[in-house]
């Protein structure tokens, strides 16, 4: 590992000038909130202390601590230095016997400049502004050739390259020399999200959120989509595929330029820009970070950069991901922890990136990656986990909160790993928030399985709201998962080839009226007791009809349903313009009241017969009745409190594609029974309904 970073643009960062903080002492280790885990506080106490331990040896080759340490992207790979006019080029590649620089600047003759091996395994080479002041610009094209230690001559791209881009016609990546000679602003005003309000999180993909039928950009995106989803109420945006990838169709999770936004899309600046008018209109901008695994590619990526298989990854079998055909880390490597912390620094940044979505992250922990049959939290606290990928996730979520204490880190995790999202000074890894992936398998289990004739409403009750009380949730009734070829939407899963046929206005149809009802029933039902926090893939909100299938040989290179419709929900003849009403207004509503940061909802009524749900939440009282055909007058329910109830949101209500078969401008009042009140009301099916006290 590199002791030394380039100082004196590191400390150009302010951040990077406070001094190494101490890490936590462990105070209470084995509660994790969870007496449960009592068996285990060896193991929680055993993890703790590999986190401190190895934090406390990264710090002490750097003033500047953790923060220092992961400023490699400043050092590494192309920089230019304003002190000593020029561009410094540094590959660390300890095995390697031979390195060269060759692109526009020498008109590609190989092996005029080699680069010189230091004795700490990093090469390197200075061009300076008197000499290539004119040929090496911004813009310019350049590779690197290796020659590995197994003497493999490979010409590629370096590992910390800011800037990829793919020649057109050849389809081949070269690095790209980036220095614009304005430097962008962001203006003085530093962003801050609300504190008082729950995640809504709005995920997509830049490059397929246009209607035309090619790759959007992220002027387009900023232009066209981003108004839609600030008035749709979400306050976050997730960001997918933002890291350069050679393949489009992996969904960008198969990586080969970790520092590289990808040029598909259009230039940094245009990035930046579109983060920055959304920190204008008040949304966070999260990004979907793939650590997990790296791409086999040698031309583009990382893989076998200096000539063996154990340079960032593990060599051998243990380097290959069975299923997804990819690189694994080696997180016990200081030199890998380096540049994946390094990884996050520079996003948020250079980005300013508000946190990350960590995918795979069960992949990561697991030395069987997740494939096996069912997790058991005391077996699988300790037995086949991968203790060096835990320790680097504690280290990343330590980094994000010294770099910005308002951060946000998701886990996208199916384990249930204990202490995942707790303090790590509790023994915890650090996340704040973990994606409630199972949430989305049931409601796909269930309307593949069974007819909501036989939906079992206290079923239903508990895989919403099986979490722990401080395990904060991620909530999503699907995501972009269910979109791709292969599996259905929910709206295509309840309405199917109907959607074609008969989502105009003019055109009557049952099954499009039962899945307009429960896609919105789902939904509002998913919000209400999913977790603290909510997701929906862009397009969902008003039932996009067509799958996501990204070009590729199969299709004959087709952008046909790479792409989202939004003129199908703009149009006011079709009626998939209810859907996404709806979802404005049962996003609204859960930013006005604090449905989702009370933990769990109270049970005021579990009526199997007629599968109705009546529950309390954030002061409001939410009615679900999804059964197919029971329309209940006079139905009664109790209420903890006497008085006057006006309905505020309902699902049936005309303007949302309903019936209307309940007047929403009525008045319920509170009736005497017993030794508590009621309220009574016509209860139809296929309907959620929100009442809220208006006066006593």
């Amino acid at each position: 590992m590199a002791k030394k970073t380039n100082t004196k643009q590191t400390a150009e960062t302010p951040v990077a000038q406070k001094k190494a903080q101490k890490a936590p002492e462990p105070l209470h280790l084995a509660i994790l909130d969870d007496h449960w885990l009592d068996p285990v506080k060896g193991d929680v106490e055993a993890r703790y202390l590999r986190f401190q331990g190895k934090l406390k040896e990264l710090e002490s080759y750097y003033p500047g601590g953790l923060v220092e340490f992961a400023g490699q992207y400043n050092y590494l790979g192309l920089n230019y230095s304003k002190d000593d006019h020029g561009w410094w080029y540094r590959e660390w590649a300890p095995a390697a016997k031979e390195m060269y620089i060759f692109g526009d600047f020498n008109k590609w003759e190989r092996y005029q400049h080699p680069l010189k091996k230091r004795d700490d395994g990093i090469w390197e080479i200075f061009l300076d502004d008197k000499t290539f002041g004119k040929t090496f610009v911004h813009g310019s094209l350049f590779k690197i050739i290796v020659h590995g230690a197994d003497d493999s001559i490979i010409d590629r791209l370096p590992a910390y390259t800011k800037r990829a881009v793919q020649d057109d016609v050849t389809k081949i990546f070269s690095a790209q020399v980036w220095k614009p000679e304005e430097e962008f602003s962001w203006g003085r005003k530093k962003f801050k999200p609300a504190k008082d309000e729950p995640l809504l999180i709005y995920e997509c993909h830049i490059g397929m959120a246009q209607e035309k039928e090619g790759v959007g950009t992220y002027k387009e995106f900023e232009d066209n989509v981003l108004p839609h989803i600030i008035k749709g109420g979400y306050n976050t945006i997730q960001i997918m595929a933002i890291a350069e990838h050679p393949y489009y169709g992996s969904f960008g999770y198969h990586v080969s330029n970790f520092f590289a936004p990808s040029s598909r899309f259009g230039t940094p600046e245009e990035l930046k820009h579109l983060i920055k008018t959304a920190h204008e209109a008040g949304l966070r901008v999260i990004m979907d970070i793939v650590h997990s695994h790296t791409v086999k590619n040698t031309t583009e990526g990382i893989n076998r950069m200096d000539g063996t298989d154990d340079q960032y990854t593990h060599p051998g079998g243990r380097g290959d991901h069975p299923q997804w055909d990819s690189k694994l880390f080696n997180y016990g490597k200081n030199e890998v922890i380096q540049f994946l912390l390094s990884n996050i620094r520079y996003w948020m940044e250079e980005f300013r990136f508000d946190g990350f979505r960590f995918d795979g992250v069960t992949s990561m922990m697991y030395f069987h990656h997740g494939n096996i049959e069912s997790f058991d939290q005391w077996k699988y606290f300790c037995d086949g986990v991968e203790f060096d990928a835990i320790t680097y996730l504690q280290l990343a979520n330590c980094l994000m909160k010294r770099l910005n204490p308002d951060s946000i880190a998701i886990a996208e995790d199916v384990s249930g790993m204990p202490g995942l999202t707790s303090p790590i000074e509790m023994g915890g890894i650090g996340f704040d928030y973990r994606l409630g992936m199972g949430i989305p398998d049931y409601w796909i289990k269930l309307l593949k399985e069974v007819g909501d004739d036989y939906w079992n409403v206290y079923q239903m009750w508990h895989v919403l709201n099986d979490r722990l009380p401080l395990v904060k949730t991620v909530a999503y009734a699907e995501s972009h998962d269910q979109a791709l070829v292969g599996d259905k939407t929910i709206a295509f899963r309840l309405m199917d080839k109907e959607m074609y046929f008969c989502m105009s206005t003019s055109i009557g149809s049952d099954i499009i009226d039962r899945g307009i009802a429960l896609h919105k029933m789902i939904r509002m039902f998913t919000i209400v007791n999913g977790g603290q926090a909510y997701m929906n893939f862009m397009g969902n909100e008003f039932g996009h009809p067509e799958w996501i299938d990204f070009p590729r040989e199969g299709n004959g290179w087709s952008y046909k349903h790479a792409r989202r419709q939004w003129s199908l929900m703009d149009a006011d003849y079709l009626k998939y313009h209810f859907l996404n009403d709806f979802d404005e207004a049962m996003i609204k509503l859960v930013r006005q009241y604090p449905v989702m940061q009370d933990l769990y909802g109270r049970q005021l009524n579990m009526d199997e017969q007629n599968h109705t749900v009546v529950e309390m939440k954030g002061g409001l009282i939410f009615v679900f009745n999804f059964h197919p055909t029971a329309c209940i007058p006079d139905y009664k329910f109790y209420v903890p409190e006497p008085g006057v109830y006006k309905i505020i949101l309902n699902s049936d209500n005309l303007k949302f594609g309903g019936f209307g078969r309940v007047d929403d401008t009525a008045e319920f009042f509170t009736l005497p029974e017993a030794d508590h009140q009621v309220l009574s009301i016509y209860n139809v099916n296929r309907t959620v309904m929100v009442f809220k006290k208006v006066r006593d």
